[in-house]
């Protein structure tokens, strides 16, 4: 374990000299023993036995770790060389040749093996290293500490205190939330955003806490910072996607090439469990609305049916196998970077076609499923996302068809016929007034659909993500760029 400089504790020891570090449970460091007791000039931090190596004049209590954490020990022995109050090399383990270079002590270890690679360093221990962390980072988390009784079981106090979204959650100790905030070179008490209904301030650590809770991974936080920033914008309205009777939540599309870096799925079941990234991810940031935000079911969040997707929904577009320019390229983000859209989502509906292999055809049936969003007579009031697979991918990518033509084709056939989506046509009440115009209605705002790319090799089916409404007083989708060195 490495830590800061700092945030070390100051060790002194002699400006010229040796200095070795050991602990009695090595065997190579008791191998050595006789070696260090005739060494002169030397001073010895023993790790774990003060009373350790017998015979050496300069010995010195290092349990507490301090003299080992900050010359930066991974193994036992080591031997270090100063002059000046500088070093001037070291020597890890044991290598009579070695040691005898650096000493300049001649016909060192007679009789002892020539080399011996030594032991791990008390500070490698997981569990040392967890308290070392605690120890000297720890002053820097604010967040209010939840007690928890000696018997009380922790899975069930997070349940009882309402941090969870019904399902388990990872609780989040002070080494869990400082070696997630190692994902990121933020601040902790950096302020992310503004988080709704509540309008509570979240910071680095807050949304760091909840992606413990969600069971992440440190190198997933930038992602999930993003996320948190882009879901609380004006124009993202997560108050508005909270308060709505309408079942949709916050989903997040991932480009970039943190997608490989980090791990996630865009190849078969990408829109399903089974991926650690995409499934914590996207529960991180429902957990930030939840606890910093105040967005709990039942209360704020008036879903008169919800999905499960709002549990967490999160997934990564396959850049590498689609026809089109990746999502956030074709949003303004540039070539090669990383990058979020959050967006109102519902649970995506599957749709199937395996016999048209026209584009024509093809830019129908995905019309037809687009059209059933909220409801088929209902236009111009509701969102959606369409996720194309790459079976169907394959017959826009031979014809020669990117994003923007799929777009203009879908435009086109999602005009509706005003005479069929009047109300009371079909025998149906619902649908739009009737009116003296008989022009057709375009079924989504300017906008007001995206495509996206995953899943698959094997499958000639596509989804259909409906949203919520869009345009003023509704929910924009919102890219974030991702900085994995913020």
């Amino acid at each position: 374990m490495s830590v800061p400089a700092e945030e070390r504790e100051t060790v002194a020891w002699p400006a010229d000299g040796y200095v070795a570090v050991v602990k009695q449970d090595c065997p190579t460091c008791r191998l050595v023993e006789p070696v260090l007791a005739g060494l002169p000039g030397l001073t010895v931090f023993t790790q774990d036995d003060p009373a350790f190596p017998e015979g050496v004049a300069d010995r010195r209590d290092d349990t507490d770790l301090d003299a080992s954490l900050a010359l930066g020990i991974e193994t036992v022995p080591t031997l270090v060389r100063f002059a000046g109050g500088v070093e001037q090399g070291r020597v890890v383990g044991w290598s009579r040749a070695q040691w005898a270079e650096l000493t300049g002590v001649a016909g060192l270890g007679e009789g002892l093996p020539e080399y011996r690679p030594g032991c791990g360093s008390r500070t490698q221990d997981p569990d040392v290293a967890e308290e070392i962390l605690v120890r000297t980072r720890g002053g820097s988390l604010r967040a209010r500490r939840l007690e928890i009784a000696a018997l009380e079981d922790e899975a069930e106090a997070l349940f009882d205190r309402g941090f969870t979204d019904g399902l388990p959650v990872v609780a989040p100790t002070p080494a869990r939330v400082l070696r997630m905030l190692e994902g990121t070179s933020r601040k902790p008490d950096e302020a992310v955003a503004v988080v709704p209904p509540n309008l509570a301030e979240a910071t680095v650590e807050k949304v760091a806490i909840n992606a413990v809770l969600a069971g992440c991974r440190p190198e997933y936080l930038p992602v999930v910072l993003a996320a948190v920033e882009a879901a609380c914008t004006d124009e993202f309205n997560a108050h508005g996607l909270l308060a709505t009777t309408w079942g949709a939540g916050p989903a997040i599309v991932v480009n970039g090439p943190i997608r490989a870096e980090i791990g996630m799925n865009w190849a078969g079941n990408a829109l399903g469990q089974g991926n650690r990234a995409n499934s914590t991810i996207g529960r991180a940031l429902q957990l930030v609305i939840r606890n910093v935000g105040g967005g709990r079911p039942q209360e704020v969040d008036r879903a008169a049916l919800g999905h499960p997707g709002k549990v967490g929904f999160c997934f990564a577009e396959d850049e590498e196998g689609s026809p089109f320019e990746p999502l956030a390229q074709s949003r303004g983000v540039p070539p090669g970077r990383s990058a979020v859209t959050v967006f109102a989502a519902e649970g995506p509906r599957g749709l199937a076609d395996q016999i048209s292999r026209t584009p024509e055809s093809l830019a129908r049936s995905l019309a037809q499923g687009l059209r059933s969003v909220c409801h088929w007579k209902l236009p111009g009031g509701f969102d959606a996302s369409l996720v194309l697979s790459p079976e169907h991918g394959r017959t826009f990518r031979e014809a020669g068809w990117d994003r923007a033509r799929l777009h203009w084709e879908l435009d086109e056939l999602l005009l509706l016929d005003r005479a069929e989506i009047t109300r009371g046509a079909g025998g149906i009440e619902e649908g739009v007034p009737a009116r003296a115009s008989d022009r057709p209605v375009p079924k989504f705002r300017p906008g007001g659909y995206m495509i996206m790319y995953a899943g698959g090799g094997a499958g000639m089916f596509s989804a259909v993500i409906g949203g919520w409404a869009g345009g003023p007083g509704g929910s924009a989708p919102v890219t974030r760029e991702v900085d994995p060195w913020r």
